[in-house]
């Protein structure tokens, strides 16, 4: 019943959202002599602050001033390349930023692309407001969401890089680990973890104690409610994207209150320019979406509660996710010193978990005095970690020296004990026979099918 109650609100208020606004327009309307008193434009501030409190943001354009094109869509997500076809563009090494499915839109991420626009080709995911897709298409899990990266991978490949902020960096990570334990000719050059949930149990924050405190069920009684007619998702189970804001809010609500006040001055004052960074802000962050409630408990489930990928436990259609499978893929992890989202080693555990992946292949970046927004946008992102980034993705295009053989940890020997007996020690292992890799894509076209499988045509 929550999310009916939500819309009703919204439209109980509609009528007082267009009272405020005329009495805006009206008090800051220079032929109004009332307009030139000192309380108009503190009537006019507390109008328009009502206002922008109390309507439901929409979808935000990215603005690069730059033509964008859709080259590979499904009803859970599109793909946006930037960027007119050309020759020069076409030279330029390929970059997938992987945007998070965490409540905001992928627009959030506009900064991570204008900062790769000169020195690639940038195609960044654009995940779907799940009330926005009909109930026909089918659920959308974290299985689904690894064969969606895997598809990409493929359709884009060869010698692509991926950049996964933060949620993604997991089902990118299992897809990586896939696609090299089936010996996949198009796994990606590269893979950038920026502030990405790998292994939750280290630095724990405020988000994992509370998916370990309150647990599955939990979260599947308080957070998962209906779609409402109206929408092309109704009868979807979705978490709502009106909830997940109000969660974000909650974590660091001092701060968004002081935020709004400091609106409010400037209003007042006719401090225009901090007045308009305040919107442009706000109104990319108050701009939310709806997710699948399978992909929501799953990761909630999977990664924050279980720790299925660091434990080696994660399956992906029933096959093992194993990162010691990974070979040919560089890795790099970038951290934030004081990210209150994803702890201080959390996403550098990726770099351990790859145990049969060169050094030299690997790379990691702690940003000092960064939280969690400023790893992937703003002027320490651009000044110190975008540098970075390019010269990692520059070196995996290098040729790779030889590799040593693959590292294969023995199973730990446990005594087998004997009820009212002693310890019996097990027989040691037997040696080791080769392993038989399939086919190139092989194991993947029979689960995938043969079109995830093969690379797809597209439009670049």
């Amino acid at each position: 019943m929550l999310y009916p109650l939500y819309e009703a609100g919204h439209l109980m208020l509609a009528p007082m959202r267009l009272a405020a606004e005329a009495t805006r327009l009206a008090c800051e309307n220079p032929f109004n002599p009332l307009a030139y008193a000192p309380q108009s434009r503190t009537l006019a501030a507390g109008c328009e602050m009502f206002e922008r409190a109390t309507r439901v943001y929409a979808k935000p354009a990215f603005g690069l001033g730059v033509p964008e094109r859709i080259v590979w869509e499904r009803p859970f997500c599109r793909v946006v390349a930037f960027g007119e076809p050309s020759a020069a563009l076409e030279a330029k090494p390929k970059l997938l930023i992987v945007a998070p499915m965490s409540g905001h839109y992928a627009t959030l991420l506009r900064g991570t692309v204008e900062a790769f626009l000169d020195s690639h080709q940038v195609f960044i995911t654009d995940w779907a407001d799940a009330r926005q897709v009909p109930a026909s298409a089918g659920r959308f899990g974290l299985d689904d969401y690894i064969d969606t990266c895997i598809a990409l991978f493929a359709a884009l490949g060869p010698d692509l890089h991926v950049a996964a902020v933060c949620q993604p960096s997991v089902p990118v990570l299992a897809a990586i680990a896939r696609m090299e334990a089936e010996n996949h000719p198009l796994v990606p050059r590269s893979a950038v973890l920026m502030g990405g949930p790998v292994d939750t149990r280290r630095s724990p924050t405020a988000v994992n104690a509370l998916a370990r405190e309150k647990g599955f069920a939990w979260f599947e009684r308080h957070c998962i409610h209906t779609v409402p007619s109206g929408y092309p998702g109704a009868g979807r189970a979705v978490y709502p994207g009106f909830l997940q804001l109000a969660g974000f809010m909650g974590m660091n609500l001092d701060r968004h209150a002081d935020a709004h006040h400091a609106m409010f001055d400037h209003l007042v004052r006719g401090d225009g320019d901090s007045a308009a960074r305040h919107r442009a802000f706000y109104d990319e962050y108050l701009a939310v979406m709806d997710l699948t409630a399978e992909f929501y408990l799953e990761t909630i489930e999977r990664v924050f509660i279980n720790h299925d990928l660091p434990r080696g436990t994660l399956r992906h259609r029933g096959e093992r996710v194993d990162l010691g499978a990974i070979r040919r893929c560089h890795l790099m992890a970038v951290e934030g010193e004081k990210d209150d989202i994803t702890g201080l080693g959390q996403t550098r555990a990726a770099l351990d978990l790859a145990v049969n992946l060169p050094e030299a292949a690997k790379s990691y970046h702690m940003q000092p005095g960064a939280g969690h927004y400023g790893i992937f946008n703003g002027s320490r992102f651009r000044a110190d970690i975008v540098p970075l980034v390019r010269d990692f993705m520059e070196r995996s295009l290098r040729p790779a020296a030889p590799r040593p053989a693959p590292v294969v940890p023995a199973p730990e020997p446990h005594p087998i004990l004997l009820r009212d007996g002693p310890a019996i020690q097990p027989p040691r292992a037997l040696p080791e026979r080769p392993i038989l890799l399939p086919e190139p894509g092989l194991g993947l076209a029979k689960r995938h099918g043969p079109q995830e499988a093969i690379p797809q045509r597209i439009a670049l």
